[in-house]
């Protein structure tokens, strides 16, 4: 499928050298001169500001205890780059998390930020083998685990979901606000794919589901990952058909309301808007640019 939206989170292709997850030796030798973020339990890593904007804080794979489980995140400027979970004990600038700093980052280093905290957020909350609930290993260089009584193997799940800009095929947009949301927050319709649905199902299931509306002309237009704590976001752009009476049906919108392009970019009846961390975002600035329409 042809991408029209590029978010930041994911648009770098990162050698992540999964040919050499597998071979110690390699692994050795990589992990002796290579560097490593720290990614804390609240998915923190540490800060360094430099003149042109902040910087991961990468660490000499020397400076790390030799025996706490690392996973290999790929290869940048000819050095493996790893990640492990540990706490703020270095000194650095500052510790911020992915929506903190992410937009601020350079492309690259973004990328490796969504890739940690992605692993992590699998391996902090699959620590024993589900068949049988035995601790599990690192296997892979962490890009899978092995239960230590059954032997079976284990390996990173990703939710696919949908992310979608419903509009009137004219000048409005339907914008929501989840109920856990401060008040004057709004961004465009999402949900999860559901078991045996496809995502193009998946958008006309969740926009009658969470406002009562029937869309049509379902078009993909861009996916990004996001690590919170293990989606993939597929976004579309759909067209209402028939009635275009807003009823909220299942109780994950507390509001939502039909907006105008111009409404949106002086934002009127609204007070933030998602960041450009965001694939909403993208979507949202796309539809209104035109771009999408091409």
């Amino acid at each position: 499928m042809y991408s029209v939206v590029s978010p930041l989170l994911g648009r770098v292709d990162l050698d992540r050298a999964a040919e050499h997850r597998t071979d110690e030796s390699w692994l050795a030798q990589a992990w002796s001169t290579g560097l490593v973020i720290v990614l804390t339990d609240e998915g923190e890593v540490p800060i360094t500001e430099a003149a042109d904007g902040p910087r991961v804080q990468w660490r000499e794979s020397s400076s790390v205890d030799q025996t706490i489980d690392r996973v290999l995140l790929g290869i940048f400027d000819d050095r493996a780059r790893f990640m492990v979970n540990g706490r703020r004990d270095i000194k650095a600038d500052g510790w911020q998390d992915l929506r903190g700093v992410g937009v601020q980052l350079p492309e690259v280093e973004a990328s490796f930020f969504v890739e940690a905290l992605g692993i992590s957020n699998w391996h902090r909350t699959h620590r024993h083998c589900p068949r049988c609930g035995a601790p599990t290993r690192y296997v892979e260089a962490g890009w899978s685990t092995e239960c230590t009584a059954d032997q079976s193997r284990h390996f990173p799940r990703t939710d696919p979901a949908v992310i979608m800009l419903v509009n009137d095929g004219a000048d409005r947009c339907v914008l929501g606000r989840q109920a856990a949301w401060p008040e004057g927050r709004f961004s465009i319709l999402a949900g999860f794919v559901e078991p045996g649905e496809t995502a193009e199902q998946a958008v006309r299931r969740e926009v009658a589901e969470e406002v009562g509306l029937t869309v049509t002309d379902v078009r993909y237009v861009g996916s990004q990952p996001w690590p919170f704590p293990a989606s993939l976001m597929l976004g579309f752009v759909a067209t209402v058909t028939g009635s275009e009476q807003i009823v909220r049906a299942d109780g994950e919108i507390a509001e939502a309301a039909w907006f105008s392009k111009d409404d949106i970019r002086q934002q009127r009846g609204m007070q933030m808007l998602p960041s450009g961390l965001s694939i909403a975002y993208h979507i949202i600035n796309g539809w209104i640019s035109g771009e999408l329409d091409q």
